[in-house]
């Protein structure tokens, strides 16, 4: 039988008769093997199937524990299983249509487990990462190299293991080869997670003065030992284990061994050229020290991972991470945030509205506020799958404002969720209690959810990853963001603030949510007062709040300078906060000059609140 090539195979299969298919089909009902046979002959059939969906519908269906970390999505229609399969002591079972001797070569050994034959039927390996698989598409391509670089503490060791663990989750078989940390450190960086390491095996090659070591681990001297027989320990003991995903920690000792750059390159090019022949899924830990781009490194890698990590002017440190090349996946580029917590890395991807455009146009449901006169001045009132932007100074009742609509959405059924930059979430409670806005027993039922939020702890990607999650899995439809002074402090950098706002909202929309952004002015009354970040475009309805002084006293003006979804009031009405509720009067239509601060009053005393015909002005 001639051997043919991937694009031959694939070509002469999609043209073949179904009678292949059955003619295999019943080769396999003669097939029998140690352990499950029926299992096996299921799984038999099914790689011999000519038509991948077919494949990926059988893993679906079977729900077999060592195919549950299939993803579900992009992952299933990337599957590259091969139309081959054998057991211990039988022979291989091949197509007529396709062979593919490595692949053939390597199912056969004796020595593979269920769950390394199983991984071979899979286009790609889920990181165990949450969050990453994501940004990844389904999880890193299977048979391929990847280079996993950034500084000490960004987080690389910790990736590693949760790449290993999730492989042994999945029945595959894990080595981890480390050249800078023992096997009892490894063990204390699992232990701080809840992790365990057991079934993992660790090949280390650290020096020999670390004493009392399990007989599992091997125990080299990179210090007495030539590139060469390190890189040929590391190959004998791939060659015994056949493992389906490697992690080798780290190239910097591997530079420091070489001594000369093209002797380092051209043993991690023969390194990579074994590893494709294996079958293994295999990451590279760099830690950069005494760091010169190499791109020779990257170049020779399937995809290469950054993470990185800074600090600011003030507050917690941030780690990120940049998938700087994937070949043949349409990852998702950038940077997303990441967090290390007890239980591993975090990732929170970007949020990118285009990929939200399914979700179909906005049904624009109009969402009330309960006060007559403010619903008048919106022509209605606010709608869902909006933005607005609620601008004014300090205290002039923008949180309360906003609140107010909160608490009326959640009345009406549907859930609505507050993020709180500047306040305590007691205090709000509160406060919102003492003005006739009961939140808590909205809180309590479900209905509105209140988090208060510390700039100085939560990254923007953070807080975008967890609108998300309430918008995709809680059934959220209003969100509240106070304020965003407090939103441009956990960004930091301030010129992103735009384009991230500019893609959240965006997203928003798409998904029917209206959200509310408070933003506070610098200054309080006159020409001084300004917006810290000018995002009025970016809205669809903005309301302005204003102090201005009348008859001695100290008042509030509220008006509407923008609606996209339809006619509003172009006037300016009093706004005033009493005992236990908003109230919104009538047009002040007797005063000039009250956006500016300094108004002249030029009506009768009748047109103000709280003013009677004995009352001055």
């Amino acid at each position: 039988m001639t051997q043919k090539t991937g694009a031959e195979s694939r070509t002469a299969n999609a043209g073949a008769p179904s009678s292949d298919r059955s003619n295999c089909g019943d080769f396999c009902d003669d097939w029998t093997g140690s352990g499950d046979v029926t299992r096996q002959k299921d799984i038999a059939r099914t790689v011999l199937g000519r038509k991948r969906t077919e494949r990926i519908a059988f893993f679906k269906t079977r729900g077999y524990d060592s195919f549950g970390g299939i993803h579900r999505q992009s992952a299933r229609a990337r599957a590259n299983s091969r139309p081959v399969f054998g057991m211990e002591g039988q022979s291989a079972i091949t197509c007529p249509a396709e062979l593919d001797s490595a692949y053939l070569t390597h199912i056969l050994r004796p020595d593979m487990s269920l769950g390394d034959q199983t991984a071979l039927l899979q286009g790609t390996a889920s990181t165990g990462i949450t969050g990453l698989d994501h940004i990844l598409r389904g999880g890193l391509p299977r048979d391929r190299v990847y280079l996993v670089e950034g500084d000490p503490g960004t987080g690389k060791t910790t990736a590693a293991l949760q790449f290993l663990r999730e492989g042994l989750r999945e029945g595959e078989s894990c080595v981890y080869v480390t050249l800078s940390e023992s096997a009892n450190e490894l063990n204390a960086v699992a232990a701080s997670h809840g992790w365990t390491l057991d079934g993992i095996d660790i090949f280390e090659l650290t020096p020999a003065d670390v004493i009392g070591q399990d007989e599992q681990y091997t125990i080299f001297d990179p210090s007495e030992v030539e590139l060469s027989d390190t890189i040929r320990a590391v190959i004998e003991r791939v060659n015994t284990v056949n493992p389906s995903r490697i992690v080798i920690d780290s190239l910097a000792e591997f530079r420091l061994l070489a001594r000369e750059p093209i002797r380092y390159r051209r043993q991690i090019l023969a390194l990579k050229q074994f590893f494709v022949g294996r079958h293994s899924t295999v990451l590279l830990l760099d830690d950069r020290s005494g760091y010169q781009p190499d791109l020779q490194v990257q170049s020779i890698s399937h995809g290469v991972l950054r993470l990185e990590h800074f600090v600011g002017e003030w507050g917690a440190e941030r780690r990120r991470i940049q998938i700087t090349k994937l070949r043949g996946v349409k990852y998702r580029g950038g940077y997303h945030d990441v967090r290390i917590e007890t239980g591993g890395l975090k990732v929170f991807p970007r949020v990118v509205a285009a990929d939200n455009e399914e979700a179909g146009a906005p049904t624009l449901t109009d969402v009330v506020s309960g006060i007559d006169g403010l619903d008048t001045l919106l022509g209605g009132g606010l709608s869902t799958g909006t933005s607005t932007l609620i601008i004014g100074p300090a205290g002039v009742g923008k949180t309360i404002l906003a609140s107010k609509y909160a608490s009326m959405f959640s009345q009406s059924g549907a859930r609505s969720s507050l993020y709180l930059f500047d306040e305590r979430r007691s205090t709000f409670l509160h406060r919102s209690k003492g003005l006739g806005l009961d939140m808590e027993p909205l809180v309590e039922s479900g209905a509105a959810i209140v988090r208060q939020l510390d700039p100085g702890q939560l990254s923007a990607g953070e807080l975008a990853a967890d609108i998300c999650r309430q918008v995709e899995h809680e059934d959220v439809k209003l969100i509240l963001i106070d304020s965003l002074n407090g939103y441009m402090n956990a960004m930091q950098d301030h010129q992103a603030v735009l384009l991230q706002l500019h893609e959240l909202l965006s997203y928003l929309n798409h998904r029917d949510v209206l959200t509310l952004i408070t933003v506070a002015q610098h200054g309080l009354v006159g020409d001084s007062m300004s917006a810290p970040l000018d995002i009025s475009y970016l809205a669809d309805t903005v309301i302005l709040l204003r102090y201005f002084e009348a008859g001695g006293n100290v008042r509030k003006a509220i008006s509407v300078l923008k609606k996209r979804t339809g006619a509003h009031e172009s006037a300016i009405r009093e706004f005033k906060i009493r005992g236990d509720r908003l109230e919104v009067g009538e047009p002040l239509a007797a005063f000039r000059g009250i956006l500016t601060g300094v108004p002249d009053f030029t009506g009768t005393a009748e047109t103000l609140f709280g003013v009677t015909r004995d009352t001055p002005a």
